[in-house]
């Protein structure tokens, strides 16, 4: 009579992991580290008095904590005035770029009309173009507007992003064809079709789309500076944070505890529309036909 075969041990049933998975591990968390590096060093810098900045030699942690330097920041100027300037600009500026870079984005992927290719490509060149180039023109047709220093100028002259509308037509052509034309054979127009159809099946690109295009407008420093010089009702936050460098010298400590702070929105952004930001940027850029 044959005897049963000896039963592994729990710890040899265990699954082994291979060297190079756990080499794979520690080289993503050596990289999270490195990059996060910076950020540590501005939340520990924001804790030090302002003299203790730049010791010698360099410390993380200063000899007295100052939770304080976080409260300190609204009593030494409109602080939040700035940030609700630029909540506003960000919030309402991606709106209107949505509402844009989504119609456009349909028309240039599932419409066909003459010359959309065309005019596709040459809507594509903008994005060769740097935006100091357009610094000046920008400014030229505010002042002929009559916007400069309004806060449709901070707005308005972005609405129109190649990216958003690119971004946009490629997740387009991934969606069916046979969807629309489900939704013609019951009655339904273009309009009907892209609101109740298309645009709900698009929902990861359009939350790509509002993290880019919320972050861009929430840290522009260039352009509000430029056509705004109503400081603090217009003034946005990368403006604001340039008050804390003076004349007569610099509140590194402040202007570190400010940077973390302007920090928590788009952090929170982020953390929120974490799932649909994968999902998104992993299948809006492979779709097409």
């Amino acid at each position: 009579m044959k005897s049963d075969p000896p039963q592994p041990s729990a710890a040899e049933s265990l699954p082994r992991r291979p060297l190079g998975l756990v080499v794979q591990y520690v080289a993503v968390v050596l990289a999270a580290l490195l990059f996060a590096s910076p950020l540590i060093y501005a939340f520990f810098s924001a804790l030090k008095p302002n003299d203790q900045i730049f010791s010698v030699p360099p410390t993380l942690i200063g000899d007295e904590t100052r939770w304080d330097n976080f409260i300190e920041v609204f009593r030494f100027g409109p602080f939040l005035t700035y940030i609700g300037n630029s909540l506003m600009v960000a919030v309402a500026g991606t709106a209107v770029v949505l509402a844009v870079s989504t119609t456009a984005g349909y028309a240039f992927g599932r419409l066909r009309w003459r010359g959309r290719d065309a005019v596709f490509v040459l809507f594509l060149f903008t994005l060769m173009v740097p935006q100091e180039v357009l610094v000046v023109p920008m400014f030229q047709l505010m002042k002929w507007f009559g916007w400069v220093n309004t806060p449709q100028a901070l707005i308005l002259p972005f609405a129109f992003t190649a990216f958003g509308t690119f971004l946009m037509r490629q997740f387009f052509r991934g969606i069916p064809y046979e969807l629309e034309e489900a939704a013609r054979v019951d009655g339904a127009g273009p309009l009907r079709t892209f609101l109740q159809i298309i645009l709900p099946l698009a929902r990861s690109a359009v939350a790509v789309l509002s993290v880019f295009t919320f972050i861009n407008f929430w840290n522009s420093y260039l352009w509000p500076l430029i056509v705004v010089n109503d400081y603090p009702y217009l003034g946005t936050l990368p403006i604001g944070l340039a008050t804390f460098s003076g004349q007569f010298g610099t509140r590194w400590d402040l202007q570190m505890a400010a940077s973390i702070i302007s920090m928590i929105p788009t952090t929170l952004i982020v953390i929120a529309l974490q799932k649909h930001l994968v999902r998104g940027i992993a299948t809006a850029g492979i779709a097409g036909r």
